[in-house]
């Protein structure tokens, strides 16, 4: 026959797990997507709309070989990813930590005492001093309301919050990666016009001074013909400073102490298709993880609702202690020095100085406050996809509008160095179009840097990166 002691715990375990589970149930917050991204009339051309450059992988988006390394050894030594990681590894354990509230303890124990006597007193007692204890002790809280289940709850939807926030954080490394990349490119091409300029303007120097020595032009020229030179040599060390500092900035993404980095791909800067698919607003809420890690903080708070809640119902505590004790090591097992007993108590909260109320309203206010910061994530997806769109379809104008105007520039620097050579102009003229001719050069660098960085960011603002 079973134990009636055993029967009553097994009973209260029973009901401990099917009570009541206070608390309001989860339901997704409803956010109205728009039809189509602003901006993806003039930048999409497909035929499967529910196709999106957001789920592929970043190696499929970034074809150069340097960027791909470059990427893979930051995925693999970056630190804020590390640390990303290391978080999701504290919230599993404090996962554990919360569940084993739900579970009963036990702890087990033993005293002893013992003593070696002297010659002078082991004549007048029979025997040394010897006692001893073992005692097993149990305590359990049944969960009758749920409390130490929404905790769980809670905990875990935390947990899956943090391992989406590590997703954003590899899906923004990635991002960066890009475009420092993009920029260091950029800024290798500028350097390169900037010392081929230097070359043309001291070969200029040098036949400007060569005709003032010879009587054939004024000493004029040959100042503005060294402004033009003092130009190019004062650019340089400027971007170069530039380049400098985005190498430590890329080391520091990659993990590693400033130094330089590969950057020598010359189709780096390439246009940017015109095939980009972005797939349907809805999409997003799946897709981007700054959504999801938004969604889980929502269910966290909404389990603490139920925590908050579970908190006005009364607590049953349970207790259990059993032990054998003598007066010697010899009888320590005897069954006649066995003690057992139980003890149950309940608590139910009377009068806390609007503590409780306080608390169960606080968890709503915090809850509602979560479902603002969930929608206005979701707008803002919105927003980033359609800038990036809008800022994909004007830097390829731009950068279309900049290669115009270099043409121009260089065509309006030959007829002016013909001029000049012929002596229909002076050189004032030369040095206007060679200096609108440079800084057409740079621009024109820095609009195809611009428009490489935008596929960077649609691909991003669509949550490609993170898988």
């Amino acid at each position: 026959m079973r134990h009636p002691a055993i029967t009553s715990v097994l009973s209260l375990a029973l009901i401990a797990t099917t009570g009541c589970n206070v608390g309001p149930k989860y339901t997704r917050p409803q956010v109205p997507a728009p039809p189509a991204f602003r901006g993806a009339d003039e930048a999409v051309v497909s035929s499967d709309p529910t196709q999106s450059i957001g789920d592929r992988k970043w190696s499929e988006i970034f074809h150069e070989p340097e960027l791909q390394q470059d990427i893979q050894q930051a995925l693999a030594a970056n630190y804020d990813l590390r640390i990303a990681a290391q978080k999701v590894l504290e919230a599993q354990s404090q996962v554990k930590i919360t569940r084993a509230n739900q579970f009963p303890t036990f702890n087990a124990g033993g005293s002893g005492i013992g003593a070696e006597l002297p010659d002078s007193l082991s004549n007048t007692i029979s025997s040394p001093i010897t006692a001893g204890s073992l005692n097993l002790s149990a305590a359990w809280i049944p969960d009758f309301w749920g409390l130490y289940r929404k905790q769980t709850e809670a905990a875990r939807d935390q947990l899956i919050a943090q391992d989406w926030a590590r997703s954003a954080v590899r899906m923004s490394l990635v991002s960066q990666v890009a475009t420092t990349y993009f920029t260091l490119r950029s800024l290798d091409q500028q350097i390169a016009v900037a010392q081929d300029t230097l070359k043309a303007r001291q070969d200029s120097v040098r036949l400007t001074r060569a005709l003032t020595d010879g009587g054939r032009a004024p000493l004029s020229d040959l100042r503005q013909a060294e402004q033009l030179l003092y130009g190019a040599t004062s650019a340089i060390p400027t971007l170069e400073q530039q380049r400098e500092q985005q190498e430590n900035a890329m080391r520091l993404l990659l993990g590693q102490t400033p130094g330089t980095v590969a950057h020598t791909d010359p189709s780096a800067l390439a246009p940017v298709p015109r095939d980009l698919p972005v797939g349907v607003p809805s999409q997003l809420l799946e897709r981007r993880p700054d959504i999801q890690q938004a969604e889980a903080q929502l269910k966290a708070a909404n389990a603490n609702v139920g925590v908050a809640k579970a908190q006005f119902f009364p607590q049953l505590s349970i207790s259990f202690s059993a032990g054998l004790g003598g007066d010697s090591f010899s009888n320590l097992f005897d069954p006649s020095g066995r003690t057992i007993y139980g003890i149950g108590s309940l608590a139910q909260p009377i009068f806390a100085g609007g503590k409780l109320s306080g608390q169960y309203a606080l968890s709503k206010q915090q809850k509602e406050e979560m479902v603002l910061t969930y929608q206005k994530t979701i707008l803002g997806a919105f927003r980033d996809v359609s800038n990036a769109l809008i800022a994909v379809n004007k830097q390829r104008s731009a950068r279309e509008e900049q290669q115009k105007l270099v043409a121009a520039a260089q065509d309006a620097t030959r007829l002016a160095r013909v001029r000049y050579q012929a002596g229909a102009a002076t050189y004032l003229e030369v040095l206007v179009s060679d200096s609108s001719l440079f800084n057409a050069q740079l621009n024109l660098i820095s609009a195809q840097q611009g428009e490489a960085v935008s596929l960077v960011q649609l691909y991003q603002a669509l949550g490609g990166g993170w898988q």
